[in-house]
């Protein structure tokens, strides 16, 4: 609590007329794309198992919750204070189970409850895909819309065969649609969508995937260049059987 209390006197004199220039003349908007590269950065210290890197960027996350309750305040809105009482009431209306004489024994059970709780308490929301977020990364987003679009009944009923016929389906119709403009590019669409939908169904998440992929394809090509430079050449110059051969050696590392 005490540590709490200091930080959010800290952020108040950063904001204060004596305080830092740079920190007063911040916004919620103009904080908007600092919050985002702070969680990217968070993510990957979980991706690489850092925990000092996870404690720091852990704290460079709760500094922006701290700046936008600060600007909050300021505007008479809301403090942090509000900000955590509120969560605190939110967590224990969310786990009857925990806080209440609900038994529910097994997550997905928790999980549905969850929602069904989170629906009554936002009852203005007409549709099921209503509060999800469209500046959200296109996979994700494609991955959040087919759950809550799934708990509401639209979603594959044999996904084990409908769903790589689907992805056949689409690719055929990809074939068809030229080399590029907007048809290719729709298509090209249908067909990430579709695979969106297999991943969800062999509860792979579509993001990490592609991302775990790229983190491999990284590697790979950064070991070929270094393979390359030792022998005095540059990838850029290499004839392709040499380097396929190169590629092969760096995908068995």
């Amino acid at each position: 609590m005490r540590e709490t209390q200091a930080l959010t006197r800290i952020m108040a004199r950063l904001r204060g007329p004596r305080g830092c220039p740079w920190d007063r003349k911040q916004t919620h908007r103009s904080l908007r794309p600092m919050i985002l590269e702070e969680v990217y950065e968070l993510l990957e210290a979980i991706d690489q198992g850092d925990d000092h890197a996870l404690k720091e960027e852990l704290g460079d996350v709760l500094l922006h919750i701290l700046f936008h309750a600060q600007l909050a305040r300021e505007r008479r809105a809301f403090d942090f204070q509000a900000v955590a009482r509120e969560l605190a009431e939110k967590l224990v209306r969310r786990h009857p189970h925990v806080f209440g004489r609900e038994k529910l024994r097994n997550p997905s059970q928790v999980l549905r409850r969850w929602h069904q709780l989170k629906q009554q308490e936002k009852p203005s929301r007409k549709s099921c895909l209503d509060g999800i977020p469209r500046s959200l990364p296109a996979l994700l987003y494609a991955q959040n819309l087919q759950r809550r679009a799934a708990r509401a009944g639209f979603d594959w009923p044999h996904p084990q065969k409908g769903i790589p016929a689907k992805i056949r389906e689409e690719l055929r119709e990809l074939s068809r649609a030229g080399s590029k403009g907007p048809a290719f590019g729709r298509e090209l669409g249908d067909v990430l969508f579709t695979l969106v939908n297999l991943a969800r169904h062999r509860k792979v998440d579509a993001e990490t995937a592609l991302r775990d992929a790229t983190k491999r394809f990284r590697s790979r090509v950064q070991k070929v260049e270094a393979m390359a430079k030792r022998s005095g050449k540059s990838t850029a110059s290499m004839p392709l059987p040499e380097l396929d051969r190169l590629w092969a050696e760096a995908k068995r590392d």
